[in-house]
């Protein structure tokens, strides 16, 4: 069922059309993840779509008390209010009548927010955005849309994320430059391209093939218009004095073709310099520590960096990723130990907050104040040629930098790091907006630096497509090595649990059944029955029918014991370990009522099937 449409909508943002007659209709199971370059609408249709921001032209028609439930890029909160008055705020303003205090501070302690009574001034972009999240997914809704959800997010907050949105009832409009997390959520993708939207039925990887054959179809018709132009410019051509008998409709198609709208290649960044030459000493940390107010982040940490080392680092938030790589950049000094940098090693280093951006000043100025060109394989390339190779027009380049996108701002950003030509790379969360058409070619990049790549990253797509070895915050000081991707670093720790229970098990003796029969003789036995000759059912087996008489009794059980959960959530208003332990009892409690309930479907299904056949 539609719930929504946007007709025809435009905007303009200082003389800058960032959406053009855009028309999107959303219907109540829809999960549409939004993509594009920077810069090209994808924030403006999503405030306007949720209310926020008025279109220039154009309108928004939804149904009859829809809920919508908004979080945007950059949250904003009332700083006259604790964050929980303003999370509350949102969340019983979205009509939510019952207690949810305990669920809220559970929540909060699990995004890595403990005082839910502190001033939201005093939190961090990244707190900031973790809490408007928790705010956005507890506001009951229809439709939900979130901007950037993953953003800030470590690696079990993405997971859990994950997992919440795929068991949204509701509809879903979000914007995520997370691949892995687009493939898992979403069944519709929505393209803005060149103030054009494509809308595929699909998810991230059947969008990429189906992008593919719209690209090749519309070159293909390209060709043949271009062929039927040449074709009927001859035509008209031929001879002047004829030229009162030509056909009218003819006429009319020359001069359609004629001004036919020429498909755009598509334009994409373009990553290229020669690093600066690399000594044979690097980056040696020797037993380095550091702590704050008596957590300890890392200690007695050492590792000799190789000239290609591709290292990707990961951990909860909070654990020390960042402090690591400021220990390395020196912007932060260790308690205990030395990092020795070597003399010919120029580090370029590529932060989470844009910390070298200077808004005032011109988008062409803030590039020729690292150099006015640079090497690159290809002969000397000048400021203005890079800003235009990162899709920064001729006017762009003039304007100052408080007039970008947020997405836009970290792609000049990047650009300033790699002109000044470094010999290693450091990257604090990369993929934090960043468009997916650049993360790809950074990617591309990567492959091909001739150097050291260390980065911290929550993006899994991007752990896998570029380092060959995670150092991975295990708790209490501990980093652990993995080689190869974060794919072969989960597959590795999965491994070693099962491991880990396998031998429990077989030291419990577990392995034998009550007859003492190995699992091999039960797996013999189960082999021979599936020879015998199978007959077609025609009622519940004894199992089927005692579990089928007691299911109902076990789910409103379950269902008794959640209310309970939940009563006891939120009267536990303090104790956050507490808090936290109950609410994820809660889940696994609503998990195992959800699988519930699909058993019971599927028996009282079997069970209308046999009653059929005796009719």
């Amino acid at each position: 069922m539609n719930i929504l449409n946007v007709e025809n909508v435009s905007k303009t943002y200082m003389s800058k059309p960032v959406l053009s007659g855009v028309s999107v209709g959303i219907s109540d199971t829809d999960k549409i993840g939004v993509v594009g370059i920077n810069g090209t609408g994808k924030s403006t249709l999503l405030a306007i779509v949720a209310g926020v921001v008025e279109p220039d032209s154009g309108q928004v028609v939804m149904n009859n008390n829809l809920r919508i439930s908004y979080l945007p890029q950059n949250p904003v909160f009332d700083t006259g209010k604790t964050l929980l008055e303003n999370i509350t705020d949102k969340i019983y303003a979205g009509g939510d009548h019952w207690d949810k205090m305990g669920e809220i501070k559970a929540n909060l302690a699990k995004f890595g927010i403990d005082d839910p009574e502190c001033n939201p001034e005093i939190l961090s972009g990244g707190q900031k955005k973790r809490a408007a999240l928790v705010a956005a997914v507890m506001t009951p809704s229809d439709l939900l849309i979130l901007d950037e959800p993953t953003n800030h997010l470590d690696l079990e907050m993405i997971e859990w994320l994950e997992d919440f949105l795929k068991r949204f009832k509701g509809a879903l409009l979000m914007i995520t430059h997370d691949r892995y997390f687009l493939d898992e959520v979403t069944n519709q993708i929505i393209e803005i391209d060149k103030g054009n939207t494509y809308r595929y039925e699909a998810n991230y990887s059947g969008f990429l093939e189906m992008k593919e054959q719209r690209l090749e179809y519309e070159q293909a018709a390209e060709r043949k218009a271009a062929a039927l132009y040449k074709k009927d410019l001859a035509w008209m051509l031929r001879g002047a004095r004829a030229r009162a008998t030509k056909q009218k409709a003819h006429i009319q198609r020359f001069e359609a073709l004629r001004d036919r709208q020429l498909p755009e290649e598509e334009r994409f960044v373009t990553l290229s310099s020669l690093p600066t030459r690399m000594g044979n000493k690097t980056l040696i940390l020797d037993s380095i520590s550091k702590g704050y107010g008596g957590a300890i982040l890392f200690k007695d940490f050492s590792y000799t960096f190789g000239k290609l080392d591709r290292i990707g680092v990961i951990g909860p938030n909070g654990c020390g990723k960042s402090t690591l790589l400021k220990c390395i950049i020196g912007s932060v000094i260790p308690d205990t130990g030395s990092v020795e940098i070597g003399q010919t090693i120029k580090i370029g280093y590529f932060g989470q907050e844009n910390e070298a951006l200077d808004e005032s000043k011109r988008v062409l100025d803030y590039i020729r104040d690292v150099a006015e060109f640079i090497r690159t394989p290809d002969g000397l390339i000048s400021a203005t040629m890079m800003c235009e190779r990162f899709l920064f027009t001729p006017d762009m380049q003039y304007a100052p930098i408080a007039k970008l996108s947020g997405g836009e701002k970290r792609r000049l950003y990047l650009l300033r790091v790699l002109m000044e030509a470094p010999n290693v790379i450091i990257l604090d969360e990369p993929t934090n907006d960043l468009d997916i058409q650049t993360l790809r070619i950074l990617e591309d990049y990567l492959d091909n630096f001739p150097g050291i790549i260390l980065t911290v990253s929550h993006d899994r797509y991007f752990l896998d497509r570029v380092v060959t070895r995670i150092f991975s915050f295990e708790g209490n000081g501990k980093i652990v090595q993995s080689e190869g991707g974060y794919s072969d670093y989960v597959f590795r720790k999965k491994n070693a649990i099962a491991e880990a229970d396998k031998g429990i098990s077989d030291k419990t003796g577990k392995g034998r059944n009550k007859q003492g029969a190995s699992d091999n003789d039960e797996s013999d036995k189960t082999a021979k029955n599936r020879n015998r000759t199978v007959r077609e059912k025609t009622k519940l087996s004894y199992a089927e029918q005692k579990e089928y008489d007691n299911i109902e009794s076990e789910i409103e059980e379950l269902e008794n014991r959640c209310n309970e959960l939940e009563k006891e959530i939120n009267s536990s208003s303090t104790d956050y370990t507490r808090l936290m332990q109950l609410q994820k009892d809660k889940e696994e409690l609503e998990a195992t009522i959800e699988s519930k309930m699909e058993r019971y479907i599927e028996l009282q299904e079997m069970v209308d099937s046999f009653s059929k056949k005796e009719i």
